[in-house]
């Protein structure tokens, strides 16, 4: 995948939540963004473009799909929680943060309570 500065950013977002960590359990090509050994975001690209798969609470991601014409159901994941971002720039990045913020909010909320406590610590 090519990485650009949008792309730089973004991974720096996904890197910056309190225990995040990347792995690549589907091949070098498409990263996965775990806590916890959770994950909350996978990137991969379709057709050159980068593409972010995100948690999503249901009502929200079909608000979010309303909105943005980048925002499918999330390949290959479970459409009604999972969204696919295309990060063609018509999305501003900090939507973009604020939707990987929220997936990384409901992953950790999901987690077990010694998880999160030990998260916070």
């Amino acid at each position: 995948m090519k990485k650009t500065s949008a792309y730089n950013a973004i991974e720096e977002h996904l890197l910056s939540k309190k225990g995040s960590f990347r792995d690549f359990p589907f091949g070098p090509d498409a990263p996965v963004y775990k806590v916890c050994n959770k994950m909350f975001a996978i990137m991969n690209e379709d057709n050159g473009i980068p593409r972010l798969n995100l948690k999503c609470d249901p009502d929200d991601a079909e608000i979010l799909r309303s909105i943005f014409k980048a925002v499918k159901p999330g390949y290959h994941m479970n459409k009604q929680h999972w969204n696919s971002v295309y990060l063609d720039g018509s999305i501003p990045e900090g939507a973009v943060c604020q939707m990987i913020d929220d997936s990384y909010n409901l992953v950790v909320k999901g987690l077990k309570r010694s998880e999160r406590e030990n998260l916070l610590s």
